[in-house]
């Protein structure tokens, strides 16, 4: 299998796109780190399909906006496994509001778990990766990062940093046998995505979304696993500071 007795770390994993990321790398031999922060029963039923995979499955509460708590789950990972092959950044947040009634609170939180925690993560999985001389690290970013999307002004910046940072530490990291990239996918069909549109007419807003994609459909969390999984695999050994975009040629149209 392409990942066997591989370690991948997947945060936000318990839900969405970081539990079908998870599980595909499960589903193709790695063993898998699980972390979650607030909602632990989501991640435990992760951390359960992954084992049923026949794959070991190592379960961390962690928030990664807090670098206390980002260190302590790389010491996990180390002490479990003494190595890292596969880091994916893939937890975040934000606060969704006019630029003019952004508060500084609201700043801080959401670049520490969306930009921040990817330069600080880079540097404890680089240190585990190093041991034996190469590793992944994909980081999930979005539409917003060029796009104005709206009120996603904090949530769009942080991610614009993110991708910033995945060019400096591809750059930086490839000479160590380390890969940095990222993928940016457009609108995804997620319970999330389903929440926020039970609180109008669900039908309505989702035939909006798809009517946005020329492809025609929403794009799957099983299909950002995939490209995820590309980019870990050595098919991709050249792929170095990049950003894929996956979202069916959404954000190619001019808006009418």
């Amino acid at each position: 299998m392409l990942f066997e007795n591989k370690i991948a770390l997947v945060t936000g994993s318990g839900r969405g796109i970081g539990r079908a990321i998870a599980l595909h790398f499960a589903q193709h031999g790695a063993d898998v780190v699980i972390n979650f922060f607030r909602n632990r029963a989501p991640a435990e039923e992760t951390a359960r399909e992954v084992e049923k995979t026949g794959r070991r499955a190592l379960l961390v509460k962690a928030d990664v906006g807090d670098l206390d708590d980002l260190n302590h789950m790389f010491d996990e990972v180390d002490r479990e496994f003494h190595k890292l092959d596969i880091f994916i950044h893939n937890a975040a947040s934000g606060y969704n509001r006019p630029a003019m009634e952004q508060k500084p609170k609201g700043w801080d939180w959401t670049m520490n778990i969306n930009a921040r925690a990817l330069l600080f993560s880079a540097q404890r999985a680089a240190a585990l990766m190093e041991k034996h001389g190469n590793g992944k690290i994909v980081s999930i970013s979005s539409a917003g990062s060029t796009r104005v999307l709206p009120d996603y002004v904090v949530v769009g910046a942080s991610k614009a940093a993110l991708e910033s940072l995945t060019r400096y530490l591809g750059v930086e990291l490839i000479s160590k046998g380390i890969n940095v990239n990222a993928v940016s996918p457009g609108v995804v069909e997620t319970d999330a995505l389903n929440h926020f549109a039970s609180m109008g007419n669900q039908d309505n807003i989702l035939q909006n979304f798809i009517a946005q994609v020329p492809a025609g459909r929403l794009i799957t969390p099983e299909e950002v696993a995939e490209v995820v999984a590309f980019l870990c695999s050595p098919a991709a050994a050249m792929i170095v500071g990049q950003t894929i975009i996956v979202d069916g040629g959404y954000t190619l149209p001019i808006s009418k």
